[in-house]
């Protein structure tokens, strides 16, 4: 309950503060590349749940189609505009609005497409017992993990193989730890990290 309180107050302190930057960031994306402002994309959520995790639109219409994994600083796929809130992990701040109505918290494990939660084992299953999250220790330790896909001859098997399975790890110390010590920890790392 405290949790969600936190989640509740704090995301929508975050919304009102950052209204008229989102107003910024939409009219830049816009004239940037055709398309919407936001990307939506259904990610897993608590207990299997799916939803829609909102992000600013960083790459070009129907570029998911072309995989869903991103290579690299300077994939072909992604705008201009998307480079900078990307590097800036702007493309995320809509992600409160997931933790406002509830399909997410501030922190927790990062949500995952179908495909790839299909691939969980049992005990990988356990980070669905709690809500996604827009940051956790995995978000931190992976921060670079396009350019790690883009050093790979086959950044799927590399995705797939290495780095899922350790950030899972992460993600299983954060369900070990939780609480509200840990979460404002990581806050405050990822704002570090974000800005370093």
């Amino acid at each position: 309950m405290a949790k969600r309180c936190f989640d509740i107050l704090f995301s929508f302190i975050g919304l009102v503060f950052l209204s008229p930057f989102f107003g910024l960031l939409a009219i830049i994306i816009l004239i940037d590349s055709k398309g919407g402002v936001f990307y939506k994309q259904i990610r897993v959520g608590k207990k299997g749940v799916d939803f829609k995790l909102y992000k600013f639109r960083s790459m070009r219409v129907g570029s998911d189609k072309k995989g869903l994994l991103t290579v690299g600083g300077r994939d072909n796929r992604i705008t201009k505009t998307g480079y900078f809130i990307r590097k800036y992990k702007l493309d995320e701040l809509p992600q409160l609005i997931n933790v406002f109505i509830g399909d997410m918290s501030l922190v927790g494990p990062r949500p995952e497409v179908r495909k790839y939660v299909d691939l969980y084992n049992s005990e990988q299953l356990k980070v669905l017992s709690v809500k996604p999250g827009i940051t956790d220790y995995a978000s931190i330790q992976y921060s670079n993990e396009n350019e790690l896909l883009a050093k790979s001859q086959d950044p799927e098997i590399t995705y797939i193989e290495e780095i899922m399975p350790d950030k899972l790890n992460l993600n299983m110390r954060y369900i070990n730890e939780s609480g509200v010590f840990t979460d404002v920890k990581i806050i405050v790392k990822t704002i570090k990290k974000i800005l370093s």
